[in-house]
């Protein structure tokens, strides 16, 4: 795994955790309880907790401490859709509970059992064969696809999202967020606000979104290229798939100092497929005769670059979830360029 532990103290009481899963979880809790911190995320705080003793590993995600926007970091949602997916074609950890209340952590959290595999934060995927390479970016494609495919109805997820109107509803929502966080001037933005609003993609097709679907959420076989879990559920609802299929293509369209993309580099020496090849995939997966075009991959870019912006507003206010929440902040202003880049485009 590219994340690792760090050694930061945690902010709740050790204790007060280990004796309430002692009486709550439905596995063995027997011996001292281990606590770590995993690095690397921008978002809900994550925990590696264990009892060697008991043989019994897990992962602990809560909501960060402090004021947050009443929408974000909706641990709620996050169990819900993977205790939803399982069994699907779609893997994800089991999960085992999750507490809403604050009174144990300090903030609502939930458990899932910890899986072994390997996660790449860098989209180059250092270390891998480059026939390994085109393996797993056709896996993540084809797991795309299989999400996209997934029968949210029949799964009880009606409530999860408003079908249709979604790309309307998401570009007044992160409209509105750099509007009340933006931390630097980012002229591209309001430009792209502006394009996008004039070329929206009003089709009402729905399914369920990740809604930050990319290699670093993405967690694979130790030894294989094929993806045991899909992780980082925080941004789901039910919206247009094309969106999920844009977002992915990001490393296409960043080089590897804007959130570790690919751009620049000799991808095919990487063994790397194109965008193309990438989304073929996809489309023949997911049973689409289209895939995202100018419109969604601009829009993309602008949302992530609103995020990017939004963890240095919330590392100013000194409750980001990463130490280097303010150097992924400034990213920011090279994503909007990038996607100005892209409208620019005949």
């Amino acid at each position: 795994m590219s994340s690792g532990s760090t050694s930061a103290a945690p902010e709740f009481d050790p204790a007060r955790l280990e004796a309430f899963l002692r009486s709550a979880l439905p596995v063995r809790a027997a011996g001292a309880m281990v606590l770590e911190r995993i690095s690397g995320g921008q978002s809900n705080p994550t925990f590696f907790l264990s009892f060697p003793e008991a043989g019994t590993r897990l992962v602990m995600r809560k909501k960060p401490p402090g004021p947050l926007l009443p929408s974000a970091h909706a641990v709620d949602r996050e169990y819900r859709i993977l205790k939803a997916l399982a069994g699907s074609q779609v893997p994800v950890p089991p999960v085992l509970l999750f507490h809403a209340q604050d009174d144990i952590v300090g903030t609502p959290f939930y458990l899932m059992e910890r899986l072994d595999g390997r996660v790449f934060h860098d989209a180059a995927l250092p270390s891998v064969a480059p026939a390994e390479r085109q393996q797993m970016y056709f896996a993540m494609a084809e797991t795309l696809a299989a999400l996209h495919r997934f029968d949210w109805q029949a799964a009880g997820l009606g409530d999860y999202g408003k079908p249709g109107n979604y790309y309307a509803r998401q570009l007044a929502r992160w409209g509105r967020q750099w509007r009340e966080t933006q931390t630097r001037e980012i002229p591209e933005i309001d430009r792209l606000i502006d394009w996008l609003s004039a070329h929206l993609d009003e089709s009402a097709e729905t399914t369920i979104v990740h809604g930050d679907f990319r290699m670093g959420n993405l967690m694979f076989h130790p030894v294989e290229p094929r993806i045991v879990a899909v992780l980082d559920w925080e941004l789901s609802t039910l919206g247009h798939p094309l969106s999920d299929a844009a977002f992915s293509c990001l490393p296409w369209h960043s080089g590897p100092a804007m959130y570790q993309g690919i751009m620049g580099l000799d991808q095919e020496a990487l063994g790397i497929p194109t965008q193309a090849e990438y989304l073929s995939r996809y489309c023949a997966a997911a049973g689409r005769t289209d895939g995202p075009g100018r419109f969604h991959l601009a829009f993309s870019l602008f949302r992530f670059a609103v995020i990017l912006d939004g963890i240095a507003a919330r590392a100013r206010a000194g409750n980001a979830a990463a130490e280097n929440a303010v150097a992924v902040g400034e990213m920011a202003e090279s994503f909007a360029r990038q996607a100005a880049v892209i409208i620019d485009q005949s």
